[in-house]
């Protein structure tokens, strides 16, 4: 077993009784409390493109009711614009800034880096979580590949993902037979290849004919097995939509008819040294000779078949909610869900994720808890998926490992008005603060941008040639917090 110092000593007796019945446990066991469940709902590529976001032309009623419930918070941002290092950042607790060129295989290299050397890989939050009694289930999207396995098709059990996590961890793929085929699929099984590779369709039929209504099919199924047994559970379920293409059963289409759809924002692009991007990954697929950000009813049909895919993920989400009420479980059950990370929609002449601006590093993040105070109230609380891993112990009460680099966000949670804290990003080659009233971003070449979000919320000026000594104090606090990622193992 991995030996990991823990902060909160009055655990250590449970924690040492847990390993030594397996790992396995009762719910009872805390005292003669039951053990709170988690279930994590992660959604692909969703911006807070959601009515209880502010975006109120967007039919989201199952996500809009679990912010009514929980604490939505309205400045969560990613730790990367891109799945797999975001996705790495939430499941382990850590920025892993280490892998920062390794893009969406940071978790097979931090496998990798656990079979080298197991004693100096910090548990990952569900393995954690394992190892203290839970049974743990992931189904679907929840790390970067499907199902969480490596291999040409995403499906070799020798190459699991995240080593130790989860007991299960299950991709139903169907007519699309593999889960790489299933993560970029159309309808019917039709998988992205050249000559189908369309950026946008629908189909008139049922929420299976597209990968999700699989995944969430299954969600349900594991969700009532693990809420009728007797060890507490953390569930983990994965929804790839609103991720490209954008293919959608029709009545999810049909729901934006005669809806106004705004067109995006501040839609130029940039000048100077910035973090921005062709569009390479949305300009692959077949678009018809059109380009949105020259075709305005293009760009706004885009962004309503994007609304569509959220109103199916949306469907998905309250189908779960639903399945956890009829069990019972929703009284003891922790519930948070998570975008990994935004998504342009034309701002900055962007289609996409991959950059250090606003839209491609903030996310929807709602928590909720079912004896928390004030309900439904907003915070607007700067925070990071890096909180994620130590707020669940919290909300649980298992011990925290020591080397996570979050916060609890449980102040937030029981007070929305409760102060946050700077959240970092990166890409490869340019590296991100976000604070209060600043966007600060430092590039590997030596550039810098600098926006004041109080006077500048869409990122257009940057002010750093005319700000040093501000440029100095934002860069000394982002070393600072990125100094403790560095020093980590391995």
């Amino acid at each position: 077993m991995i030996s990991i110092r823990v902060q909160n000593l009055s655990f250590v007796f449970m924690f040492i009784l847990t390993a030594c019945n397996g790992g396995k446990g009762d719910k009872t066991q805390i005292g003669e409390r039951v053990r709170k469940n988690v279930l994590l709902i992660c959604i692909d590529d969703l911006r807070p493109e959601l009515n209880s976001f502010g975006a109120s032309y967007v039919k989201s009623p199952n996500i809009d009711h679990l912010a009514s419930i929980g604490r939505p918070f309205s400045r969560h941002y990613v730790s990367a614009p891109s799945c797999g290092p975001s996705r790495y950042t939430m499941l382990t607790g850590q920025y892993g800034v280490q892998y920062r060129q390794h893009s969406n295989q940071a978790l097979f290299s931090r496998a990798m880096d656990m079979a080298k050397n197991p004693y100096q890989v910090m548990p990952s939050m569900p393995e954690w979580f394992r190892k203290n009694g839970y049974t743990t289930v992931s189904v679907g999207k929840v790390s970067h590949h499907p199902g969480g396995r490596g291999g040409v098709d995403w499906d070799n059990d020798t190459l699991p993902e995240m080593p130790n996590a989860w007991d299960r961890h299950l991709m139903p793929v169907g007519a699309w037979e593999t889960p790489r085929g299933a993560m970029h699929g159309l309808s019917y099984g039709k998988v992205r290849k050249s000559g189908q590779r369309d950026v946008l369709e629908t189909v008139d039929d049922k929420d299976t004919s597209y990968p999700d209504g699989l995944i969430a099919e299954e969600g349900l199924k594991q969700l009532e097995e693990l809420a009728s047994g007797r060890e507490p559970f953390f569930l983990a379920i994965g929804l790839i939509k609103p991720h490209l293409p954008f293919g959608v059963p029709k009545k999810y289409l049909e729901r934006y008819d005669g809806v106004t759809i705004p067109l995006p924002l501040h839609p130029e692009k940039p000048k100077g040294k910035t973090t921005w991007h062709g569009s390479n990954e949305f300009m692959a697929y077949d678009r018809w000779g059109k380009d949105p950000r020259e075709d305005k009813e293009f760009a706004l049909e885009l962004k309503k078949y994007y609304a569509a895919c959220v109103s199916y993920a949306d469907k998905h989400v309250g189908d779960i909610l639903k399945k956890l009420k009829e069990t019972g479980a929703d009284k003891n059950t922790v519930v948070v869900l998570w975008g990994d990370h935004g998504w342009h929609l034309g701002e900055h002449a962007i289609w996409g994720k991959h950059s250090l601006f606003e839209e491609s590093l903030r996310s929807p993040l709602i928590v909720y808890d079912p004896q928390m105070g004030n309900p439904g109230k907003q915070s607007d609380a700067i925070v990071e998926s890096l909180d994620i891993f130590p707020t669940l112990c919290d909300l649980t009460e298992l011990p925290k490992p020591d080397d996570i680099h979050g916060s609890s966000l449980v102040s937030n949670i029981q007070n929305p008005q409760s102060k946050g804290h700077s959240a970092v990003a990166y890409t490869s080659e340019a590296t991100t603060l976000r604070t209060d009233n600043y966007r600060f971003i430092q590039h590997s070449s030596g550039e810098v941008e600098l926006y004041d979000h109080r006077e500048d919320p869409s990122e257009i000026q940057n002010i750093a040639a005319e700000n040093p000594e501000l440029v100095s104090k934002l860069n000394d606090q982002l070393e600072a917090k990125l100094d403790r990622a560095y020093d980590r193992k391995p």
